[in-house]
């Protein structure tokens, strides 16, 4: 509490006086004189009846008029805030003789706020004041001449986070803590817009039910929805009942502070929770959907979205239509559907599908232009020769571009008739030309079969006739066995001389009878196009050349004769029997 020095004691100092000379006159006159001076520390009333340049003069309705320091009548500012005839509440501090008395305005004001201040939590709490200025932890608040601090979490429900935008309000605070002794007091705005709120929000939720359409202020807005004040109390609007039609996020559509209508669509009265929805105000678009959009009809739409899997075609607001890849072309192959659409153009699409249950339209892009596949047996019957590049290239074989977006497969095994290929690129390169012949079509499946080898006749298909029974061929080593040796006789061909017919002496192994490279001379003991074999003999040969010399010497002397050839026959036949 601030204490103000006592008023000193009143009078002058008495002198001795004669009881004789002391007259009931001036006893009574001194008497009259202390009654009209004032207490000191106690606040009286004056008018303000001159004003000078530092000093304001004041009728306190005494013989002699009362000085205020003209400073305690101006504003924060610095402006004078007094007039003559200003009706104005002071304290006395001293008597200064013949000048008067000494007043204090600010004194008087810091007084009778402290008054207020405990009336007011006598009756509650709650004084009346205005935010002044910024301080370590809070803010300054002026309670009617007194200066009370205000915690910054006490500031607001929701504190901004521009702190300047406080100076200067005028509100009602609630008082948390008072020391007058020190000088100190704690306000609080939060509990008094808390306590507002509560009343506010008791009565608005006796009004709300379930399926009423309301009005509210978007307090908050998340990734999720957003926070919508009804009155006292929040509902919340996922983002999933913003719109019938595609949104990013909900700060697309709403702002802080932004008014809107809803409908409730849940309401939890004991808990408070309630669930909102702005599209429920709405008429459903989907209802309309499948007269709208049939299938087999055109519909022209904007791309909104594009995934791996597909494109989403915004057909009106609230529709939307998906283009899977495999609904983007004829003849491509579309991995991804950003590799054919952009986010925002407008296309052409044919309905393929309603699914109302779901909310889903399927659409096709390709079905928009005649499927390629439909002509292409026509255009390539089976044995057209075509030449094409090669597109690229598998495990298994090669795909050759016949024309825009189709591909024919050679497989490997249709690449020659002779050579075992294991892989294309060990005979081909991407991007070469070839000429292939088309040997199926299935429009079906949408396949085209070509073959290389195709293109000449098969040497096998000849061979019986080129390389019968007793016939002497020379070929080249290719490979070596355990069981025999292989003889390269022309580009895919070979023949087989097995170990038992390397030699009429018994050899162990055909690594040791021949190196890759040689050239061996043998003959034909048969020939199998079915089975691609031509088994061959070294020792058949060696025999009967023997024996067509021997012969040749014994009809020298006359005997009888037989040529080379039926001698190899009549070998061979031996041989089989």
């Amino acid at each position: 509490m601030v204490n103000f020095n006592k008023l000193d004691a009143v009078g002058e100092e008495n002198e001795e006086i004669d009881s004789d000379q002391q007259s009931s006159e001036f006893a009574a006159l001194f008497t009259e004189s202390l009654k009209d001076r004032p207490e000191r520390d106690k606040i009286i009333e004056g008018t303000v009846v001159r004003v000078d340049v530092d000093t304001v003069l004041v009728d306190i309705g005494l013989k002699s008029e009362g000085h205020v320091p003209l400073g305690e009548f101006r504003n924060t500012d610095g402006e004078q805030s007094v007039q003559i005839g200003d009706k104005i509440r002071v304290l006395m501090t001293r008597q200064e003789g013949k000048k008067g008395y000494v007043l204090s305005k600010k004194k008087a004001d810091y007084l009778s706020a402290w008054d207020k201040i405990g009336d007011a939590c006598q009756e509650g709490g709650v004084v009346d004041g205005s935010v002044t200025g910024k301080v370590n932890g809070g803010f300054t608040v002026d309670i009617g001449g007194v200066q009370a601090f205000l915690p910054s979490s006490q500031v607001d429900i929701r504190p901004s986070s521009d702190s300047d935008s406080y100076i200067g309000l005028k509100a009602r605070f609630k008082v948390i803590k008072v020391n007058q002794r020190r000088d100190n007091i704690v306000l609080s705005r939060r509990a008094v817009l808390e306590e507002e709120r509560a009343t506010v929000r008791n009565k608005t939720l006796e009004n709300l039910e379930e399926g009423q359409i309301v009005e509210g202020t978007v307090k908050n807005v998340t990734d999720y929805g957003a926070f919508v004040d009804l009155g006292g109390v929040d509902g919340l609007l996922h983002v999933s009942d913003l719109s019938w039609g595609r949104l990013g996020k909900p700060a697309d559509l709403l702002k802080p502070g932004q008014h809107i209508t809803a409908k409730i669509l849940k309401f939890d009265r004991a808990k408070g929770k309630i669930s909102l929805g702005v599209k429920q105000t709405l008429a459903d678009p989907w209802l309309d959907a499948p007269a709208k959009f049939p299938i087999g009809s055109r519909v022209h739409g904007r791309v909104v979205s594009l995934m791996e899997y597909g494109a989403f075609i915004e057909l009106e607001e609230g529709i939307e239509g998906l283009i899977h890849v495999s609904e983007m072309s004829w003849t491509k192959r579309i991995r991804r559907a950003a590799d054919v659409l952009t986010v925002g153009v407008e296309i052409e699409t044919i309905v393929l599908g309603v699914d109302m249950g779901n909310r889903k339209i399927s659409l096709g892009l390709k079905q928009v232009s005649e499927n390629p596949w439909a002509t292409i047996a026509d255009k390539y019957p089976i044995g057209t020769r075509i030449e094409g590049q090669i597109k690229n290239m598998t495990d298994f074989g090669m795909f050759i571009g016949i024309e825009d977006g189709i591909d024919g497969l050679v497989h490997v095994s249709d690449m020659s008739w002779t050579k075992r290929i294991k892989h294309p690129s060990d005979v081909y390169v991407k991007g070469g030309l070839v000429q292939a012949v088309v040997l199926k079509v299935d429009v079906e499946n949408e396949r085209l079969s070509l073959g290389i080898k195709q293109l000449e006749p098969d040497p096998w298909s000849i061979a019986p006739a080129k390389y019968r029974a007793g016939v002497i061929v020379t070929g080249k080593v290719t490979s070596l066995t355990d069981f025999g040796v292989f003889l390269e006789l022309e580009e895919g061909i070979e023949g087989l001389i097995h170990v038992s017919e390397l030699s009429r002496e018994k050899v162990a192994s055909a690594k040791e009878f021949a190196k890759i490279g040689d050239n061996l001379e043998a003959v034909v003991l048969s020939c199998d196009a079915k089975d691609r074999r031509i088994s061959l003999s070294i020792k058949s040969m060696h025999v009967a050349v023997e024996k067509a010399d021997f012969e040749q010497f014994m009809g020298s002397q006359g005997g009888s004769t037989s040529t080379f050839g039926d001698l190899l026959k009549q070998g061979l036949n031996n041989k089989s029997n």
